[in-house]
């Protein structure tokens, strides 16, 4: 098995438009929540949402080849282009099919999909965008980032609902791992703030609709009422270290244990018992060689509903025992909303900076304790220590739990 590390990363998010600007923002515990301002929300019970702001689709590729992306494209290519001038790729001198991606995306584009329908009702079937199909489809994320950067490796689109981002970097890894490509460009995309996706998690009452921003996205708060939802896109350049030490590369970290199961149990909340992502994460160190007690971090997957950090956090104590109480557990949540497809990206790129800078941000907003929620969910300041093992755990819809444990890169 080849040794896999990150040498790359990009993000487009509600709280910045690259790394740095969302890496300096989670510092400043800046919350990217507001009103919605990409629909008219009269008449919905949901009025906000963590939208990206300020993101222009010409700055990072030509007018034309954005014209035939939708949002979630764009924010992939976006992001992954700043993940590959991070690395330092230089395609000339790379064996196009030894450099893949897998990027995800939880739903693809409603945002295609509702204006076409519009269309068909009101102007009938033969006025419909002939690209609405691949303009619509989710593996077009993936699609576009090959087409944009002449990656002709794999090329896959995981699609586990909120999962997504975690599993398509999983398996960039196990692709590296076993030597069916050098390099992976690998994450989650996600654009669904639409009136469509609104309406359908809302009236899943999966959406808080408490409006005070401060306080409306509060993993493991006793008063947490739903999740906000977010966008954005979270990518990362994942190598073999033979590859990255061979070319110079700069090393962020070592990805060294991933677990992946399925609850088998509901279509939208985890098994109650957290059975199914304590073993996802017992997976991971099982394959990184490591004890539960060896881990310091963990990015939970933290949406600010009621049954989701419940079960979490029984999770963590299934997973890792009387230890659970001494790792710090946070939710990037908290700050950016929930990024759906996208949220197992940006997370990713946060434990690995968690790494870098020895810094564990806040789970911020948080000021009501649930007794049933009793880890440490890093809610009295962010904490400055070493971290050498982290993990990053996402749960979606159908079940699907995912885990990346990522490690300090040590030669």
């Amino acid at each position: 098995m080849k040794r896999v590390v990150v040498t790359g990363m990009g993000a487009i998010t509600p709280i910045g438009n690259s790394v740095e600007e969302f890496w300096n923002s989670i510092k400043e515990e800046k919350v990217g929540i507001g009103p919605i301002t990409k629909f008219d929300t009269e008449g919905y019970k949901v009025h906000i949402a963590a939208e990206v702001k300020g993101f222009v689709a010409k700055e990072y590729m030509d007018v034309k080849a954005a014209r035939r992306m939708e949002l979630f494209s764009q924010y992939a290519v976006a992001a992954a282009k700043e993940a590959l001038c991070d690395a330092g790729i230089n395609m000339e001198n790379e064996d196009p099919f030894r450099v893949g991606v897998s990027i995800g995306s939880g739903i693809g584009s409603l945002q295609a999909t509702e204006r076409e329908h519009e269309k068909l009702l009101t102007k009938g079937p033969n006025r419909v965008n002939p690209l609405l199909v691949p303009l619509m489809i989710c593996n077009m994320a993936a699609g576009n980032v090959g087409i944009q950067f002449g990656l002709r490796g794999k090329n896959i689109n995981v699609v586990t609902a909120c999962a997504t981002g975690t599993h398509s970097i999983g398996e960039a890894y196990r692709s590296i791992q076993h030597g069916e490509v050098d390099v992976m460009v690998a994450g989650g995309t996600e654009s669904s703030i639409t009136p469509i996706g609104v309406a359908g998690f809302s009236a899943l009452t999966a959406l808080t609709e408490n409006e005070d921003v401060s306080r409306a996205s509060i993993p493991f708060d006793k008063e947490r009422s739903g999740f906000v939802m977010g966008e954005g896109a979270g990518v990362v350049v994942l190598e073999s270290l033979e590859h990255a030490k061979a070319r110079g590369a700069k090393i962020y970290a070592e990805v060294v244990g991933y677990g992946a199961t399925c609850d088998a149990y509901h279509i939208t909340s985890p098994i109650e018992d957290g059975s199914g992502a304590a073993r996802a994460m017992t997976e991971a160190i099982k394959e990184a060689g490591i004890q539960p007690e060896d881990i310091d971090y963990v990015n939970a997957h933290g949406t600010s509903t009621h049954h989701n950090d419940l079960f979490e956090t029984k999770a963590i104590k299934l997973a890792l025992g009387e230890h659970a109480y001494d790792v710090k557990v946070n939710s990037t949540k908290s700050m950016i909303g929930h990024l759906l497809g996208a949220a197992g990206g940006v997370e990713f790129i946060t434990c690995v900076k968690s790494i870098e800078e020895g810094y564990i941000h806040s789970t911020v907003g948080y000021q009501v304790p649930d007794e049933e929620c009793d880890l440490d969910y890093v809610t009295n300041g962010p904490v400055h220590m070493d971290v050498r093992y982290a993990i990053s755990n996402s749960l979606g819809f159908g079940g699907h739990n995912a885990s990346l444990l990522v490690k300090k890169y040590e030669d």
